[in-house]
């Protein structure tokens, strides 16, 4: 087996990836065939502490925050997220070092027999991808003596593939309406699918929530005697200053306060640290660590600059909550003449919504769509945004979309490029001149 053969045998397991939509429900999302996996494997989702992190927005920016602090403290960590931007590979991270190519063949072809022996318990239903790919993210920890694993969840929480561990600290980053024809229309409803992942006895941190969601959280960490840290409650922020190469500000924690300097941008990656440091201090992570870690913090394709004259900006951003901190953000720390725009989405998102908050902004729309399966096609976006008075064109490709934008910017201008990670994928490809491989 080589890396293309073991991509390919991963891919054709069910991917609800590349699905528009699926019911969030048992029949689909069947723990049991993830715990008799990871029986199989020798129950390697125990061999470590952990962290679990889960909501709406956010989410991955906390996890890679908190794994950096537990690293900078000399813990061996496994980083856990979903999806990538150019390889499978990114999602299994040891120490900051992707999971190389011979390690996940060898990874692949030593769960064979496990995942065959999971799918003659048909009962349990088919394995999918982001299973399978779970279980091999707990085995590779174990194998390389990770110490601490820190696992963003996928889709939801209760039946998430990742609620099999039993974590010392779980994370809320801020919960909002997103996939709502899976996981509930309300605030409330994808709150209570979200805190399915609190365990008897775990601390709790939680960022500031829509009320709704609060109440939700708070109501799950009493039945299940859970301690409960709420961030802009009992740990507060504030801002310093901020550049396009990055921001500064304080945290006051439960333990200290810490002055951080983080290379990302946006003031709700303070919000994000605020909670990462309450989750290190859980884990009686040192002062000095928690400095040091978060000052290293990488995470790329969340607000990240790709070029200057004019500016070229990234985000993931994917319903009208991410988009309102994104122009926010832009707002702050750019300074420009006109906000050309390229935008695409996945099939399920809140055009409308995105459109709302981005559109004001925006002197051109470019509507665009990815090469991923479950992007979006141009035309209920060009509508979307045509229905907010902005001038809109339609592109059948990133790349086009970028060459547009590039002929018709001023020095002075700013390209945001958003609406999905699949589109940032391919403009980081089209400026990095990386491809981008499975």
């Amino acid at each position: 087996m080589d890396y293309a053969t073991a991509i390919q045998y991963l891919e054709s397991f069910t991917n609800y990836e590349k699905l528009p939509s699926v019911a969030y429900s048992a029949s689909n999302f069947d723990l049991r065939r993830m715990e008799w996996l990871l029986l199989l494997l020798g129950n390697p989702e125990r061999a470590a502490r952990g962290v679990h992190i889960v909501g709406s927005k956010g989410k991955g920016s906390v996890a890679a925050m908190v794994a950096s602090g537990l690293m900078a403290a000399g813990y061996r960590t496994g980083l856990y997220t979903s999806p990538h931007l150019h390889s499978w590979r990114e999602r299994i991270v040891v120490d900051g070092e992707p999971i190389s190519p011979e390690e996940m063949v060898a990874s692949v072809a030593e769960m064979r027999d496990a995942i065959s022996g999971t799918r003659r318990r048909r009962y349990y239903g088919a394995l999918t991808t982001f299973e399978i790919l779970t279980g091999l993210a707990f085995r590779y920890f174990r194998a390389r003596g990770v110490q601490f694993q820190v696992v963003e969840a996928g889709l939801g929480g209760r039946l998430d593939a990742t609620n099999v561990f039993m974590p010392e600290v779980c994370i809320f980053s801020p919960i909002s309406l997103e996939h709502t024809a899976i996981l509930g229309d309300t605030v409330a409803l994808i709150a209570r699918e979200k805190a399915g992942v609190i365990k008897p006895g775990v601390t709790v941190v939680s960022a500031p929530q829509p009320p709704e969601a609060a109440e939700v959280i708070r109501a799950v960490c009493r039945e299940r005697d859970a301690r409960l840290i709420i961030v802009g409650r009992e740990v507060t922020w504030r801002k310093e200053a901020g550049n396009p190469q990055g921001l500064s500000g304080a945290v006051k924690g439960l333990k200290g306060e810490y002055r951080l300097h983080l290379p990302l941008l946006g003031d709700h990656q303070l919000e994000n640290a605020a909670a990462a440091v309450a989750a290190l201090e859980a884990l009686e992570v040192r002062p000095e660590a928690i400095v040091s870690g978060l000052a290293g913090v990488r995470w790329p394709g969340r607000l990240e600059v790709l070029s200057q004259r004019p500016w070229v900006v990234v985000d993931g951003a994917h319903n009208g909550a991410s988009a309102a901190r994104l122009g926010k953000a832009l707002q702050d720390y750019f300074n420009f003449k006109r906000l050309i725009l390229i935008i695409g989405t996945s099939v399920d998102k809140d055009m409308v919504g995105m459109a709302a908050e981005l559109a004001p902004l925006a002197h051109t729309a470019i509507v665009t769509r990815a090469r991923h399966p479950r992007a979006a096609g141009t035309g209920d976006l060009r509508q979307a945004f045509a229905l907010m008075g902005r001038k809109v064109q339609q592109t059948p490709s990133v790349k086009a979309a970028l060459a547009a934008a590039q002929a018709q910017a001023g020095a002075e201008d700013l390209i945001l490029v958003t609406g999905s990670l699949f589109v940032v994928a391919e403009a980081r490809e089209y400026f990095h001149k990386e491809e981008i491989v499975p």
